[in-house]
């Protein structure tokens, strides 16, 4: 093959100079070539990768670390065919405008999927640190959200950043315009900026989270089904779903029933009986009734009071606890008529309100007579 009109590279060694020529002469050949083996070695380096990193991750327990290299292998996979699609541009011997657009097209491409993939491994990364409590106490189920959210604001930022540079574009115009432009947003936008704001102290604080019950001042109750950035939605016990702005939630005042030491709630039944019962009877029959219900918690176990003398009963309450208090409308049902039942049954009477109305003469009796003499 003759070597006339083309250049060698100094560096290149003597054995492969024969390649270079080959792929010089036949630009087209070599660059689908080189491309077909990027793709070959990235599916070769990947299982290899996947076999040795699967019997690593055999000696820890959960899928963490199965998951992590699953993405690391990916990104190796990435790195490589990109590598080899960027030669095989080179190696078309294209125009400068045209070998330049294609490049920064595949940058940007490669760019975009290691953001993609960064944004997993940062999700996986912070999931795992919040099951080592004792090491990271800020990091826990409840702010894995917030902390989701700043890394993939870091992440997108950098690749970003990343694709200003690809693309020559100069990012320090972009950014004193992108200020004037978020003053400009900010005074239109407050009360959006302030539910966002509201959002993240939120999500940091936690007052309430997914699957909590919780009661509003303004009376809604219901279950929160989803904490977001800029609202937070509850769906009430008629399958009704409120959507609440954050700024509004970050100022109210909240029942969490699903809050406390445990997700357990508390029922009290108030039961009122006839003066002359007899207490004790009255007592054990109640939490007789409530420790033989289904769906009343054994520990804490059901308990009676006894709150006082009312104007026409003995003034009784029953305490006891369910699992989640969904379950309050019903189990105060039921129990509730099994009280009715049972007391019947034991002869206790429900008093119910009675008034003695006592009329007094208010005229004297010579007035008196006096009226009947008219009459």
């Amino acid at each position: 093959m003759s070597t006339s009109g083309l250049n060698l590279p100094q560096w290149l060694p003597e054995q492969a100079e024969q390649g270079f020529l080959w792929m010089q002469a036949y630009p087209v050949a070599s660059s689908i070539a080189v491309a077909l083996a990027g793709l070959l070695l990235a599916w070769v380096v990947q299982t290899i990768l996947r076999f040795f990193g699967r019997h690593i991750a055999n000696y820890f327990p959960g899928d963490l670390d199965d998951r992590l290299i699953r993405i690391l292998t990916s990104v190796v996979g990435l790195v490589i065919v990109y590598l080899s699609l960027l030669l095989a541009v080179w190696l078309l011997d294209l125009s400068p405008p045209v070998e330049t657009a294609l490049t920064r097209i595949l940058l940007s491409l490669l760019v975009l999927q290691l953001m993609r993939r960064a944004m997993k491994l940062c999700a996986i990364f912070i999931d795992g640190l919040s099951h080592l409590r004792d090491r990271f106490e800020v990091i826990e189920a409840r702010t894995i959200p917030l902390f989701n959210l700043i890394t993939s604001v870091a992440v997108i930022g950098i690749a970003s950043y990343a694709l200003l540079m690809i693309w020559n574009i100069n990012p320090t115009a972009w950014l004193a315009s992108a200020g004037v432009i978020g003053i400009a947003v900010g005074f239109a936008a407050r009360d959006t900026l302030a539910n966002l704001f509201s959002g993240f102290f939120i999500i940091a604080d936690s007052p309430y989270k997914t699957g909590d019950y919780v009661v509003l001042d303004t009376g809604d109750r219901g279950e929160i089904t989803q904490v977001g950035i800029r609202s937070t939605r509850m769906l009430t016990r008629d399958d009704v779903e409120i959507t609440i702005p954050n700024a509004e939630m970050a100022n109210a005042k909240i029942y969490n029933e699903s809050g406390g030491r445990w997700e357990k709630f508390r029922i009290r039944l108030k039961v009122g009986v006839a003066y002359g019962t007899d207490v004790h009877q009255v007592v054990k029959l109640l939490e007789q009734l409530a420790s033989d219900h289904p769906t009343v918690c054994k520990n804490p176990s059901p308990r009676v009071r006894m709150r006082g003398f009312g104007d026409s009963s003995l003034d009784f309450e029953l305490l006891c606890w369910v699992d989640l208090p969904a379950s309050r409308g019903l189990v105060s049902h039921e129990l509730y008529m099994k009280i009715y039942d049972a007391l019947n049954e034991a002869n206790i009477e429900i008093p119910y309100a009675q008034h003695d109305v006592w009329f007094r003469n208010a005229l004297p009796d010579d007035g008196a007579k006096t009226m009947l003499k008219d009459d």
